[in-house]
């Protein structure tokens, strides 16, 4: 989806910046200005102009929200949002496209054009985890990392093998492109490769979603952040090897499934960018992070 505000105070923020840059200030640029605020005290900083992202569905939520807030603290930064899975943003933040690029893995397991691999700056922003879910109909409540990988390997096909009912295993996966599919392989697939010729694929962790609450027998793989909220009861959650998609137990190292969420910019970020990616990764906005079901940075450092 996409998030567009402030797009009038945007234009006057550009043309501004444009006059600017007709007088010889060569410092100001299309994306931000730094200045002193409106009463003129030094050291706290205003940013304005545009600021587009683009990649990881897993950590638009997050984004979305932290671009509302910044645009509200920041009237003049106009900020936009789009999914489209960790490989886009990151080979999107390569080819210029966007000046962010979300993703649930470092951007060189997603660059396709090697030799641009060294201009990228990886920022972690926030922790995640992920749950293995299935629809409401599966009788099973916890899986081994075996019995998951003999799963999506298409080796076991029904859930009574795994301790359920007698019922056809329906496998929900996502795409190659997929940042949470890549943490999924690295976590809990390892060396065992997806049979890909099971089951459907589904672009998108709201996607999956949809599609496990209406496919019996299905099961795949969700971010944390969509079951908080009205969605916490949405789906049904299985924990792996006993243990639940918790803090306490990522920390623990008991809970294998998780990783960490990038912004991924061409070069250090600069002006309004790290302005934005300061913040979200901030003690400002840890609450809302940790709200929001990711892991706020200062709990992971």
């Amino acid at each position: 989806m996409m998030l567009k505000r402030n797009l009038k105070l945007a234009m006057a923020a550009l043309f501004i910046t444009g006059a600017l840059t007709g007088c010889g200030n060569s410092d100001n640029n299309d994306q931000t200005s730094g200045a002193t605020n409106d009463q003129g005290n030094e050291g706290n900083t205003s940013y304005s102009g545009t600021v587009t992202l683009a990649g990881s569905t897993a950590l638009q939520p997050l984004a979305e929200e932290a671009a509302t807030e910044f645009m509200q603290k920041y009237p003049d930064v106009s900020i936009t949002v789009q999914g489209g899975g960790s490989g886009t943003g990151v080979n999107q933040v390569a080819a210029g496209a966007v000046q962010i690029g979300n993703s649930d893995v470092p951007s060189a397991e997603k660059i396709e054009d090697q030799s641009k691999a060294g201009e990228l700056i990886d920022t972690k922003v926030a922790g995640i985890a992920f749950s293995l879910v299935v629809n409401k109909d599966v009788k099973v409540e916890s899986l081994t990392v075996q019995q998951i990988q003999d799963i999506f390997s298409g080796k076991v096909k029904n859930w009574k093998e795994v301790g359920g009912n007698d019922e056809k295993i329906n496998v929900i996966n996502r795409p190659a492109s997929s940042g949470t599919r890549a943490t999924f392989e690295k976590t809990i697939m390892k060396d065992v490769a997806i049979d890909e010729s099971i089951g459907t694929v589904q672009d998108s962790n709201g996607a999956v979603e949809q599609a496990i609450q209406t496919t019996p027998g299905s099961v795949s793989y969700v971010a944390m952040s969509y079951l908080v909220g009205d969605k916490a009861n949405a789906l049904t959650t299985l924990k792996i090897d006993g243990a639940e998609p918790t803090i306490e137990n990522i920390k623990a190292q008991k809970y294998p499934f998780w990783s960490y969420e990038y912004m991924v910019t061409k070069g250090e970020p600069k002006d309004a960018v790290k302005g934005f990616i300061d913040f979200i990764k901030g003690e400002e906005f840890a609450a809302k992070v940790k709200e929001m079901g990711y892991i706020p940075m200062s709990e992971l450092e």
